[in-house]
């Protein structure tokens, strides 16, 4: 378990950015999280991170699929 209500692999918000992320684990007292597309970690504190909604992680899904089909992959 990465903190209370959020383990690895759940979709969170971080609310200071309002970027959903990939809890990929934690690194001291942060969570790193990580964009849905992939790409490069970010850390967030646990107190500014609540479980994405469906609509939010779709959301997020959608558009990270629309950037790669963008860049002809």
């Amino acid at each position: 378990m990465v903190s209370a209500g959020m383990e690895e692999g759940d979709f969170v918000v971080d609310t200071c950015t309002g970027r959903v992320g990939c809890v990929m684990g934690r690194e001291g007292p942060y969570l790193q999280l990580r964009p849905v597309g992939g790409g490069r970690e970010w850390d967030c504190s646990p107190g500014d991170a609540r479980p994405a909604t469906v609509v939010e992680t779709m959301r997020a899904k959608v558009a990270a699929a629309n950037a790669l089909s963008r860049r002809g992959r």
